[in-house]
């Protein structure tokens, strides 16, 4: 019983599956316009008559979503520029069912829908009062205009996650909604939109344990405010479904919170500044007094400010303060510092002379510095050429040539003793320790890497053939033994006499007595048999006048063959490295004189790879790998004919791990008949006049790739 229950069920839902696929709509084409007043119309074509969708709102990004039940996409593309009004693209995706309509504007306004017949048309930038399409008993199409908007309803709910839901029921869809973040909460207004008598209250929601503290809802003039007390780290987002609008405060983790204040550059505490002329000393004072921090103004900072900031960073109201003055801060230590931009950059502009001049004076010495690692000409090459043309000081290599940076200091000079591997310096003590700073971050062990790629190339051979030969020999003679009136003759191989010598067939005259003996010609009637077949099968009937023979020979070869190639090779990070290994064939060709000259190709197994190892220890490979091998010689020119496979590639792999950078597989599958005309098509006889091959070659190539860091205890 349970079984049958479950077979009409199952039945009853592919039936609904199957009459939706066959009843759906599907989107043909898309338009818009530009209509007075900055709004825009979007028109959506149908083949058919599209069902009312389900529309909702989203605050941040501001959009409209519109979803088609049982419709399907018919579009070329998915997202359309439009730039007109305030909607900036369209986007049109499908699945599950359904065909979604993304509209991404540039704020969030109202609208307004209506199905016409097999069109769809949507006002973006309409009144409050929208208009929704409905569809009566007779499936006639109308619109009908919505009630005034209003909040029917306002709750709070916590979330998996902990974030505060606050959930605002309305009777239009289309209501224009502002939603801004103030001191100490979100604050959403509901523009032309009523609130009831009965929903004007405050909710204490600290028991809920989220960001969130209170909710007031009061009315102002024509709008509905609501208010959202919110404390702590927390972010928020705005959406709306069809006629629900939520608002979800969630709380912060620390790694939210870091990537948070990236995008961020000011992260004091928020505070409101509402002041007229006020001086600006006074203003910096309460700066430092809101933050307890050490500030220092200079006696020519001057002057009065007028100041009006909401719910600002401290710091971002310290960088208006300083740049409307014409100000620059330093930070020493814990002690900030403010002063006249002016004053500031001449202050630090002395104290570079001062160090200049020092440093002048400074007596000079020489060190050795031995390079262990890099090379050294190399090394000193790359700071003359980070450095060059800057400031003075000289440098020469053991070849005497030199040059010039701002490494070394003017009366600064280096040498390179290559028999050494090291660097001769005379500077100031300054210079020099800073030299030999940069060196110890430069010069240490290069990271190794070695790389192992297999090629494993597998070949499967399979053929059959099947054929049949026939050959036979006849006389006819006349009544008195003279002469052939008919004669045909052939023999196959088997048909010997016993004694080793050729068959025989003898003449009669009709009576049974033999009047001759006549050797069989090698020949046969029907040759159409399998060329060295693993098998054949003979079958003869010989008479006293005439011989027939058949033959059935058939052939069936299989073979598999695997060839793997697994070249290897160590090489520094970032350091190119190749191997190869193979034969040249050498062949003559004609030369530019008139003679011959002997030229060679290559036939070889090579890699090529640069590694890169990543901060992660993963590795970034620059590969070429090739695999020739030689096909055949062309009979006329004497070329060799050389078979090629070649990869080129870059990828990403974790050490130690095996990735399959390609391959090809290939598979060449003939079917042959060779007949005798007519005599071959003949129904079951045919088959002693034809013979049948069959043929599959499959061919398949794999290239793996394995890199390993190499473990070395100089490395730290």
């Amino acid at each position: 019983m349970f079984r049958f229950k479950l077979i009409i069920s199952l039945t009853l839902a592919l039936f609904s599956i199957s009459a939706e696929w066959v009843n759906a709509v599907t989107l043909e084409d898309i338009s818009f316009l530009e209509l007075p007043g900055n709004r825009a119309e979007i028109r959506l074509v149908f083949d058919g008559t599209p069902t009312v969708p389900k529309g909702y709102t989203i605050e941040q990004p501001a959009r409209i979503v519109l979803d088609f039940d049982g419709v399907t996409n018919g579009l070329a593309q998915m997202k359309y520029a439009m730039g007109v009004g305030d909607v900036s693209s369209a986007v049109v995706v499908a699945g599950g069912g359904r065909t979604r309509l993304i509209l991404n504007l540039d704020r969030l306004v109202a609208y307004r829908s209506v199905v016409n017949g097999s069109e769809f048309v949507v006002e973006i930038g309409a009144e409050a009062r929208g208009v929704v399409s409905a569809v009566d008993e007779n499936g006639v199409v109308s619109s009908e205009l919505q009630s005034a908007s209003r909040i029917s309803d306002v709750d709070f709910r916590r979330g998996d996650v902990g974030e505060g839901k606050v959930i605002i029921s309305l009777t239009n869809s289309a209501v224009n909604v502002d939603v801004e973040e103030v001191s100490g909460g979100i604050k959403i207004t509901f523009l032309d939109t009523e609130l009831p008598v009965e929903l004007r209250r405050k909710l204490d929601v600290v028991d809920f344990a989220t960001p969130v503290s209170l909710l007031a809802s009061v009315a102002e003039g024509g709008n509905s405010v609501v208010t959202v007390s919110a404390s702590g780290d927390y972010d928020y987002l705005a959406y709306q479904t069809d006629n629900e609008y939520v608002l979800s405060v969630k709380p912060l983790s620390e790694q939210e919170l870091v990537e948070k204040k990236k995008k961020f550059a000011y992260v004091g505490d928020r505070f409101s500044f509402n002041f007229q002329d006020i001086a600006v000393r006074s203003a910096l004072q309460l700066l430092a007094d809101f933050t307890d921090m050490n500030l220092v103004a200079s006696d020519t900072v001057t002057g009065s400010i007028t100041l009006r900031l909401e719910n600002v960073p401290w710091d971002q109201a310290l960088d208006i303060i300083l740049k409307a003055k014409g100000l620059d801060k330093r930070l020493e230590g814990n002690v900030l510092m403010v002063a006249p931009a002016v004053e500031i950059a001449e202050r630090e502009r002395q104290q570079i002379e001062t160090a200049k001049q020092l440093q002048e004076l400074a007596p000079l010495r020489t060190e050795y510095i031995r390079i262990r690692y890099a090379n050294a000409r190399e090394l000193f090459s790359l700071f003359a050429e980070s450095s060059g043309g800057g400031g003075g000081g000289g440098a020469e290599s053991g070849n005497g040539s030199t040059t010039t940076g701002s490494i070394l200091s003017e009366r600064g000079t280096a040498i390179v003793d290559e028999r050494t591997n090291s660097i001769i310096l005379t500077d100031t003590e300054e210079k020099i320790n800073g030299f030999k700073r940069l060196v110890d971050q430069i010069d240490v062990p290069v990271r190794q890497v070695m790389i192992e790629a297999r090629i494993v190339r597998a070949n499967t051979d399979f053929r059959k053939e099947l054929g049949v030969r026939i050959s036979g020999d006849a006389v006819e003679t006349s009544n008195n033994g003279r002469g052939n009136i008919f004669e045909f003759t052939g023999r196959m191989d088997g048909l010997v006499a016993n004694n080793g010598g050729v068959a025989s067939l003898f003449r009669n005259d009709g009576t049974g007595v033999s009047v001759g003996e006549r050797d069989l010609v090698n020949s046969s009637l029907v040759d159409l048999g399998v060329f060295d077949p693993a098998g054949a099968f003979t079958w003869n009937i010989i008479g006293s006048n005439f011989l027939l023979g058949m033959e059935l020979s058939a052939l069936q070869d299989t073979g598999f063959a695997e060839i793997v190639s697994q070249p290897k090779v160590i090489t520094q990070d970032k350091k190119k490295a190749s191997i190869e290994s193979g034969t040249e064939v050498p062949f003559q060709e004609e030369s530019a004189s008139g003679g011959t000259t002997t030229s060679f190709k290559e036939a070889v197994l090579k890699l090529d790879v640069t590694p890169q190892i990543t901060p992660d220890n993963r590795i970034i490979m620059d590969l070429h790998i090739s695999q020739d091998a030689i096909s055949s010689i062309d009979a006329a020119s004497g070329i060799p004919i050389i078979d090629i496979t070649q990869l080129k590639t870059q990828v990403l792999v974790s050490d130690g791990e095996t990735i399959v950078l390609g391959g090809i597989y290939s598979t060449d599958s003939v079917d042959g008949v060779t007949k005798v005309p007519l005599l071959g098509d003949i129904p079951f006889i045919g088959r002693l006049f034809r013979k049948t091959t069959h043929s599959e070659t499959k061919r398949e190539l794999l290239i793996f790739i394995t890199p390993k860091i190499m473990a070395s205890d100089l490395i730290d």
